[in-house]
């Protein structure tokens, strides 16, 4: 089973186990976060597709915050002795998925 859920304008192929960045979540750590922009839920031969959603709820586990590698932006125009250099970190939040449930069902749960 697994789900297609959107955050922070991203979408994410997630199924239950599965750790992922999303952008960074106001959320402590150790938080339990429900995921409720699910684009799509996959069981097998069963699919279901949202308009624009699914009445379904991804739960996750956040496991920390943090920041990205750092880019580095560099701009220069040729024969007018213009360079400028800037740097860029985005900050982060690492979550655990839980449980993929629909609303009015039970989720399911991982095992172990």
């Amino acid at each position: 089973m697994y789900a297609v859920i959107e955050s922070g304008g991203k979408q994410y192929r997630v199924s239950v186990g599965d750790v992922i960045r999303v952008e960074k979540l106001p959320d402590v750590a150790g938080a339990s976060v429900a995921l409720d922009r699910v684009l799509m839920v996959a069981d097998g031969p069963a699919v279901q597709f949202g308009t624009p959603t699914v009445a379904t709820t991804v739960t996750a586990t956040v496991r920390g915050h943090g920041r990205g590698e750092k880019i580095r932006v560099f701009k220069t125009r040729r024969r007018k002795h213009y360079r400028k250099h800037a740097g860029h970190r985005q900050h982060y939040t690492e979550i655990e998925i839980t449980a993929i449930g629909a609303a009015g069902q039970a989720p399911v749960a991982a095992e172990g």
